[in-house]
């Protein structure tokens, strides 16, 4: 059954069907073959439920947010900032992307929009400042998964529905990751530009003076963390009543720059609706589908096989991480998060992980997944920017980062309290 389902949902992804219709024809099939009950017939009932859960709309509303900051030209002028502090270090505006996509996950909970946003405004400076395109290219890829592990996160959002696990937890578990991640990639990336200073383009000319007089720029995207994380910590609103929050006070301040207008909004509405749109889609045929491999026994099987493989602790989570690094080059992430978290999220708690810490752990491997070929969505969304040359360029300019990733991991795995830490000293 386990290789009927995934022939079978390969082949549809191979010939380009959406993830979500790809999702929902699955589970009809399965429903054909392996079930004597017409299982569909309760196709409204879950998909009325799995959309009314309060928590979702938070979902619109970060994906509003980064719109927003990123029409109104907040990102442009962050990304400026930091540029004039980091790009002294060798790798130059490299640094600049990472430390970008690490402020602006802040504030967004997508990474695609986070790619995007930083992509926009670093991209030119590839020719510009002769630096070694793939390395550049890698570096907007990788940075934008950030966007999904540094808090506010929409992945964060999905898992605690999923689980019944603390949101709130979860962002506090995933800011000491996010931030060393963050480090991580540039740690290579200064590393391979100190064996081949060629790669490191040409430094920007900039003064002390021209950074002070930047940092103003940056009160933006920190005053937006404040409201959104700031008010959550504090008790005065929960994530969803926090992410409106954040969309306010983002447009109170694209108001205050005189950027917010009606085209302007008319935008940002449009990219809102086609995201949303794109990703309760996937959440809905993913549920489904959830409930077709339940109802047949297979989310069963497969955790008792598992399980019964006698690998132990260590050995089992290594397995379902190799599971989803190869899972996550096939399937679109949400859908991975959403598909697999009801059959392995047991296993992995009954071999005494805690459910915060895999919320950390798996989130790293849909970061993962997000820049692996053939189906890596922040691979696409730096190519379609870059409108020129072979997609090869960023995938051979993004990989070298999912060993970053890997060895967050490891470090997670030797020292769970790197996750656990904060959410235990703050909220007990």
């Amino acid at each position: 059954m386990l290789f009927t389902a995934l022939a079978m949902l390969i082949v549809m992804l191979a010939i380009s069907v959406p993830i979500a219709a790809a999702m929902g024809v699955l589970g009809l099939a399965l429903n054909q073959f392996y079930s004597s009950m017409p299982l569909y017939l309760a196709m409204g009932e879950i998909l009325w439920n799995s959309s009314a859960e309060y928590i979702l709309i938070a979902i619109p509303l970060f994906v509003m947010l980064g719109e927003i900051l990123l029409r109104s030209g907040i990102a442009e002028r962050v990304y400026a900032s930091i540029a004039q502090w980091l790009s002294w270090l060798p790798g130059g505006l490299m640094h600049a992307n990472i430390g970008t996509c690490a402020m602006f996950a802040a504030t967004s909970g997508s990474s695609v929009a986070t790619a995007a946003t930083v992509g926009v405004v670093a991209l030119p400076q590839i020719r510009r400042r002769k630096y070694d395109e793939r390395l550049f290219l890698g570096t907007v890829a990788a940075g934008g998964t950030l966007g999904i592990l540094i808090p506010p996160s929409i992945n964060f959002i999905l898992y605690g529905l999923l689980t019944n696990s603390s949101v709130p937890r979860l962002y506090l578990a995933g800011m000491l990751p996010g931030a060393l991640l963050a480090g991580l990639f540039m740690v290579y990336v200064l590393f391979s530009c100190l064996a081949n200073p060629a790669k490191g383009g040409t430094p920007i000319e900039t003064s002390w003076r021209s950074r002070l007089y930047t940092l103003k720029d940056l009160i933006a995207p920190l005053f937006i963390f404040l409201v959104v994380v700031g008010s959550i910590y504090a008790g005065w609103a929960t994530p969803t009543e926090a992410a409106s929050l954040g969309v306010l006070a983002a447009l109170v301040l694209a108001a205050l720059q005189r950027t917010l207008s009606f085209a302007m909004m008319r935008s940002v509405l449009e990219g809102t609706m086609r995201t949303t749109a794109m990703i309760m889609l996937i959440i809905l045929a993913a549920q489904f589908l959830n409930f077709v491999l339940a109802s047949i026994g297979f989310t069963d099987g497969l955790g008792t096989a598992i399980e019964g493989l006698g690998l132990g602790k260590y050995g089992t989570l290594l397995l379902i991480i190799g599971f989803y690094l190869v899972l996550g080059c096939f399937m679109e992430t949400i859908s991975m998060m959403i598909l697999t978290t009801p059959f392995i999220f047991p296993i992995v708690t009954n071999l005494g992980w805690d459910p915060i810490w895999w919320g950390v752990v798996l989130t790293v491997l849909i970061e993962a997944a997000l820049i692996t070929p053939p189906v890596g969505l922040n691979l696409y969304v730096v190519q379609g920017m870059r409108e020129r040359g072979p997609i090869a360029d960023v995938v051979w300019g993004a990989l070298p980062f999912v060993g970053a990733m890997m060895l967050l991991i490891a470090l997670l795995m030797a020292w769970p309290d790197m996750a656990l830490g904060l959410p235990k000293l703050v909220m007990g």
